[in-house]
């Protein structure tokens, strides 16, 4: 099935499966049902069983579904043999801890290099991954697709620019800015400050049943 007839929606819960499924993999789990699918990921039976239906028969009524054959199935979906190298941009307190973080628990994304305009900074191994002069950007990308945005909001937009005019693919953004790019290029905003807001605006005006 073509990548792009599945919903968007969709898509995004795919690396949470994936996460539950290794995990029970590890625990030597060799079945799963939809049920204790969906407690364990907070997302409905209903929902999930729409979501796998979108790839063809992957469990049997009555059986639900085989552990390895699901990893192994979301596995390939997922690319998570093709690892993707990604650069962060913006070496402050959020991205010195991304750095030590690495995406460990991911099997296909890793940061492999990153920048800053600080020359304090500059020629610091921080988790395995060095730092270099901002002024390099671009003849050290060369091969990166991905970049991680923690710069001040201020210089969003001009390294957004930088990484645009040499061929960016993606572009995770953790600044306030919303940057502007090419229709090509794809942008997930993170606005840590909006969603603790949003967070407390519901805990205040829609608070839950107990």
């Amino acid at each position: 099935m073509e990548q792009n007839k599945i919903p968007q929606a969709t898509a995004k819960r795919l690396p949470l499966y994936y996460r539950f499924l290794n995990n029970l993999n590890h625990q030597g789990k060799k079945r799963v049902s939809s049920k204790e699918l969906s407690e364990a990921v907070k997302v409905d039976s209903a929902t999930i069983r729409r979501d796998f239906s979108y790839f063809g028969a992957l469990g049997r009524k009555g059986y639900g579904y085989n552990v390895e054959y699901l990893l192994g199935f979301f596995r390939k979906t997922l690319d998570q043999d093709e690892l993707t190298e990604v650069a962060l941009i913006g070496v402050g307190n959020l991205g010195t801890a991304f750095l030590h973080y690495n995406f460990l628990k991911n099997n296909n994304t890793k940061i492999v290099m990153a920048f800053d305009a600080d020359p304090s900074k500059v020629g610091a191994d921080i988790g395995g991954v060095s730092v270099y002069p901002i002024e390099e950007l671009e003849e050290r990308m060369e091969a990166i697709s991905v970049a991680i945005l923690t710069v001040p909001a201020g210089e969003a937009q001009s390294i957004t620019n930088r990484l645009v005019d040499f061929g960016i693919s993606g572009i995770l953004n953790f600044t306030p800015a919303r940057i502007t790019v090419p229709s090509n290029i794809r942008v997930h905003h993170i606005d840590l400050a909006v969603e603790l807001q949003s967070l407390a605006y519901f805990l205040k005006h829609y608070p839950l049943k107990k």
